[in-house]
């Protein structure tokens, strides 16, 4: 009995040092530098790497914004882990001392939603499309493993928090002096994408909607013919400046040739092959050359036409 409680004394104080010692690695751990641009008076953004999610950036590959009203703040996307999400919190506090009280998720993914328990914590309500908290309910987990694969010690803290709040065409916010519109134009990149529109200011955040500087990724859930549609919806608001998901602040002009132009002469390469009874090989050969000075153009153009020659096959039936 003795050997049993004293077995149980040094588990229960094994445990109680690992607990420690991950909070301590929490708050030891250095934090990502971020760079913030100045979009407008009142929207900033830091913005990602152009290139996959690596150790070396943090994960931090995807562009976090941020509205500054007269009372309050309203970030959109959590990113990638606690630390990146805290990261963004201290460039925000350089900026103004005014309270961050909406974080919206602008899809599913985990450079999305993984630094949610960052903002959770700090009774920060959160927010996303139907389709994104249910989506990321389901394969939150595997995302949070994916993530520490790639950044390891640098996603210490980082925890699962499901949005919880949703909506499902559109949603209107009143943040301070500033018109916050939360628009969900249609499917496209991944699950439960949405824009984030100031209307007064002619702006538009689009989330995983619009691309430059970097080639998209059409993953094997990607329905492209509905982007297209999606991305006519979201241009026929005449935004003057855009902040696309990936790349730096921007023009109609640039995302629609990066992005819709591209999707366009995907599909269009596509269908003549499926005209002439082609293969997938085929696919894969589509001359992609115009936009091999993208990043990440070597690691997708070559699954993208595959992908794009699967669907496009499929939907024929």
């Amino acid at each position: 009995m003795e050997v049993s409680k004293g077995l149980s004394a040094k588990l229960i104080a094994a445990v109680s040092l690992i607990v420690s010692l991950f909070s301590a690695n929490v708050f030891a751990q250095p934090l990502p530098q971020l760079n913030i641009t100045k979009v407008s008076e009142h929207v900033y953004s830091a913005i990602g790497e152009t290139k996959a999610s690596t150790y070396e950036n943090w994960g931090h590959n995807n562009n976090l914004s941020f509205i500054v009203s007269d009372s309050s703040v309203m970030v959109i996307n959590g990113g990638s882990s606690y630390l990146l999400a805290k990261a963004l919190h201290r460039e925000i506090k350089k900026i103004t001392a005014l309270p961050v009280v909406w974080l919206v998720n602008e899809n599913s993914q985990g450079h999305s939603m993984l630094g949610n328990s960052y903002w959770a914590d700090l009774g920060v309500a959160v927010i996303a499309h139907e389709d994104a908290v249910s989506t990321f309910a389901e394969d939150g987990q595997r995302a949070l493993e994916r993530m520490y694969n790639f950044i390891k010690e640098r996603g210490a803290g980082t925890k699962l928090h499901v949005p919880g709040h949703q909506f499902s065409n559109s949603k209107h916010i009143q943040l301070g002096n500033i018109q916050v519109q939360l628009l969900r134009f249609g499917e496209a990149h991944t699950a439960g994408d949405l824009s984030v529109w100031l209307p007064e200011q002619q702006i538009i955040i689009t989330g995983d909607i619009a691309f430059h500087e970097r080639l998209l990724a059409v993953f094997p859930e990607t329905n492209t013919e509905q982007w297209l549609l999606s991305f006519e919806k979201m241009i026929a608001l005449q935004p003057q400046i855009v902040v696309p998901g990936h790349g730096a602040p921007t023009d109609v002009a640039t995302i629609k040739k990066y992005t819709y132009d591209y999707i366009v002469y995907l599909r269009s390469a596509v269908a003549l092959i499926l005209e002439q009874d082609g293969d997938l090989e085929a696919a894969y050969a589509i001359d992609q050359s115009t936009y091999k000075h993208l990043d990440t153009f070597d690691e997708l153009a070559v699954k993208n036409a595959g992908r794009v020659f699967q669907q496009m096959e499929m939907d024929s039936f």
